[in-house]
């Protein structure tokens, strides 16, 4: 079999990567080991910024509609039980709130898309049937890489499948989207580095009158207050539940949901396995032919949800480089400069992740045996704990900074200014146009975001109403074979958010370049910014 780009595993990050592909025209094929999506959740929250990339993909609304609702309400609480009232509330806004802030603000802090709520075994079969429907993209489950060797202008793949069937696979590049336990990251020999924090196990229950038993308002996630870490996490359908617990056996996890619902009810056991909080990064992403994404270069601890969405994050960087080598236009710097930019973010989430945790750790610290007692000194350990929990438990999803504000850093296709940049936050996101950033949301007017008027390939704003000839600009990519287009936007609103009244962004939305006046050397600004 050939195919242009063969992807390992069809996890999130895979499908994401085949379906970005697939709709730029270029021939796909996915293997995955699995003969079916997995039935249980490893993530269930698309941060803001992978919401505005399935937008750009066509999928946003599709993916709301089949996850959590918009009006649940998704504070979290501090419990000793469900059939208790909570200790302490944590409140965060619902999906509809958030959309009625957004399009009464214009002055970029914000993102064009929300957050959302979709379990893992709903957003898989999502992606999987989004994938199919596209011509040129293949979906094969049940079909294991087995090894692979680079040539020089191609991958050849050894495949079996379930049913013991082996054949091979010569494809242009090869990416391995196959988790942390990645076979591509293995065969080439790269490591993760970093540390392994502790174990939990996680169960997965079907109660469908939970909330209709219990003490607690509805919610989205119930720290219990033990020793076992124990967590309650709400699931999109409402009647599927997840428990996190560091628990010696999985015979436990059942009278872990019992304690922490604290009241009989009818439930089912649908899952349970044992998983390793992790903090580690691959030395590196790519050799030649070859690419990683997604867990298979970075793991985190699942706090503020920095592991999927930052494997999201590396399929959309990864996508529109490959399909510019592939059409042609793409310098041999393109390629190269994913390593460069993925990498140096992924390490900084896996700082954001380990800051998270650690606030979650101070307060679980503070756990004493004798802290749910009526007795003076219980009564002092849990107002202790709380007092703790108050300031160090909104640590864990204070992460705005790292999901919006993350920008790239000595990238050979993005241009330089003078100065260090703004600094990398990970807890507050202040909107900038700094070569490298994403490019902030405004609206044009209201209901029309600058995002949405952006086409695909090369975008050159023009803001204000004095525009300046941009042909040259657009000589320059023409010659290249790269798509270029100039976008004039008169408003004033986002003139003022971004700054300059030029800028050139690129595919995947991040700037390249800004200015007063348009490039003084278009030419030179063109062939860097497509990697010659």
């Amino acid at each position: 079999m050939n195919t242009q780009v063969l992807i390992v595993g069809g996890g999130p990050v895979g499908l994401t990567l085949a379906i970005d592909l697939g709709r730029r025209g270029i021939q796909v094929m996915l293997v995955e080991k699995n003969v079916a999506p997995l039935g249980y959740p490893k993530m269930e929250r698309c941060n803001p910024r992978t919401m505005e990339i399935f937008r750009r993909l066509g999928l946003a609304q599709t993916i709301r509609d089949a996850g959590y609702p918009a009006d649940w309400p998704m504070d979290n609480y501090l419990v000793f039980s469900l059939a208790q009232p909570p200790l302490m509330k944590f409140p965060f806004p619902t999906v509809a709130q958030a959309k009625e802030r957004i399009a009464a603000t214009n002055d970029g802090s914000l993102p064009l898309e929300p957050y959302q709520i979709i379990s893992q075994y709903t957003l898989e079969p999502l992606l999987r049937s989004a994938a199919e429907k596209i011509p040129n993209v293949r979906v094969q489950y049940g079909a294991e890489l087995i090894s692979f060797t680079q040539a020089g202008d191609h991958v050849r793949s050894e495949i079996v499948t379930a049913a013991g069937e082996r054949f091979s696979v010569t494809a242009d590049y090869l990416v391995g989207c196959d988790g942390g336990a990645s076979t591509v990251r293995r065969q080439l020999g790269f490591s993760l580095e970093g540390q392994s924090i502790q174990q939990l196990r996680q169960a997965l229950f079907r109660c469908d009158d939970l909330f209709d038993r219990v003490a607690v308002p509805r919610g989205r996630h119930y720290y219990r207050i033990d020793d076992h870490w124990t967590m309650l996490i709400v699931q999109d359908s409402r009647k599927h539940f997840t428990i996190h617990s560091i628990v010696e056996q999985d015979s436990d996890m059942p009278r872990m949901f019992e304690a922490t619902v604290g009241t009989p009810v009818a439930y089912e056991t649908l899952h349970i396995g044992a998983w390793t909080q992790r903090l580690m990064l691959a030395t590196h992403y790519a050799d030649r032919r070859v690419f990683i994404a997604g867990d298979a270069c970075h793991l985190v601890i699942p706090t503020g949800g920095l592991g999927y969405n930052t494997g999201v994050g590396d399929a959309i960087d990864l996508s529109w480089k490959l399909a510019a080598v592939l059409k042609g236009w793409g310098g041999p710097k393109l390629l190269a400069s994913y390593e460069i930019e993925r990498r140096q973010v992924g390490g900084r989430n896996v700082v954001a992740s380990e800051a998270g945790n650690s606030g979650r750790k101070v307060w679980r610290d503070a756990y004493r045996p004798d802290i749910a007692g009526d007795t003076p000194e219980g009564k002092a350990a849990l107002a202790h704990l709380l007092e703790l929990a108050a300031v160090e438990a909104p640590k864990s999803a204070a992460v705005v900074g790292a999901e919006l504000g993350y920008r790239y850093v000595d990238s050979p296709i993005i241009a330089r200014e003078e100065g260090e940049g703004p600094p990398h936050r990970i807890e507050k996101y202040v909107p900038t146009t700094w070569p490298g950033a994403r490019l902030p949301h405004t609206w044009i007017q209201p209901g029309v975001p600058v995002q949405d008027s952006i086409k695909d390939g090369y975008t050159l704003l023009r803001l204000g109403k004095n525009g300046a000839d941009a042909s040259a600009l657009g000589a320059a990519f023409k010659a290249i074979g790269a798509p270029f287009h100039v976008l004039d936007i008169a408003a004033e609103a986002p003139r003022a958010v971004y700054g300059f009244d030029y800028l050139l962004v690129r595919p995947d939305l991040h700037v390249v370049w800004r200015g007063n006046a348009p490039p003084g050397a278009p030419h030179e600004l063109a062939r860097m910014a497509t990697g010659y």
